[in-house]
């Protein structure tokens, strides 16, 4: 009994990604950028601590959702097979009943900021919940992984301004950009098996062309970036870091043609990039 009853958290930890925290970096550090940028530099305690938890609860939800969504593709799929929902370690219904609670537990944290930023919330979650019913539909999937794993930004500054100015939805944009660019290296792992099982994504889309796409779509984020420094003012920190995401970006796309493993770890390095420029937003601001 006792066995069963760690295999069962195992597999709610699983469910969750908490053992693969890439996710959460990788929609923690834009949520930073912002609360750094809005608050004109460190933000105060305890809205870092809401939007940091609020992340966590999230990025839990989204992937329980997906898992759900996926239920019946992620066993067509070698790097998925082995989820708590595919491989039966989990009931469907157990997967709703933690998407619920991690809601709940995410709308809790709401009660501590302003109305308008509670309206923006509704947002999140709707993109949160649709996100993983999008590659039935669209080549597209990506995009709407951007814009939901980029809301945490106009959020941020509707709590510490009471306004979303428009320089805030050039992050926004900017980190859209990014987030399809990675999350197309994401797509390119699992390009073969998706087109086996009528998955739809913009690895599929984009086809031979894809890294190009990618490198276009890295370097709207750059120009975005830059532009925001300039009209804020930024310190020479912040351009320094912009300037090493350049290599950065290019070491990725020469792990990318290293074949499916390799564009797995181009995905993952985007981690280092968010890290690098909340350095240059914090000490540049």
């Amino acid at each position: 009994m006792t066995t069963l009853s760690w295999q069962r958290r195992q597999a709610y930890w699983q469910l969750m990604r908490l053992d693969k925290p890439i996710g959460t970096y990788l929609l923690l550090w834009p949520t930073w950028w912002a609360l750094w940028l809005a608050a004109d530099g460190i933000p105060p305690l305890d809205y870092w601590l809401i939007f940091s938890l609020g992340v966590l609860l999230m990025r839990s939800a989204g992937c329980v959702i997906n898992d759900y969504a996926d239920r019946h593709f992620d066993g067509q799929v070698s790097r998925t097979k082995a989820r708590p929902l595919a491989s039966g370690q989990l009931q469907p219904v157990e997967a709703l009943q933690l998407f619920l609670l991690l809601l709940l537990l995410a709308a809790s944290l709401l009660l501590f900021l302003n109305r308008q930023t509670q309206l923006l919330a509704l947002v999140a979650v709707l993109l949160a919940s649709s996100y993983p019913f999008m590659k039935r539909y669209t080549h597209l999937p990506q995009l709407v992984l951007g814009a939901a794993y980029s809301w945490g930004i106009p959020m941020a500054f509707m709590a510490l301004q009471g306004e979303v100015p428009l320089y805030a939805w050039w992050l926004y944009l900017a980190n859209l950009l990014w987030t399809v660019a990675y999350d197309t290296f994401y797509a390119l792992v699992d390009r073969d098996d998706d087109l086996k099982a009528g998955i739809k994504s913009t690895a599929v889309l984009f086809g031979r062309y894809a890294q190009p796409v990618i490198a276009l779509l890295q370097l709207g984020f750059l120009g975005l970036l830059a532009l925001l420094g300039q009209t804020l003012a930024l310190g020479w920190p912040f351009f320094l870091a912009l300037a090493l995401c350049v290599p950065a970006f290019a070491w990725q796309h020469y792990r990318a043609t290293k074949g499916p493993q390799g564009a797995f770890a181009a995905f993952l390095d985007n981690h280092y990039v968010g890290m690098l420029l909340f350095v240059g937003v914090a000490v540049g601001v």
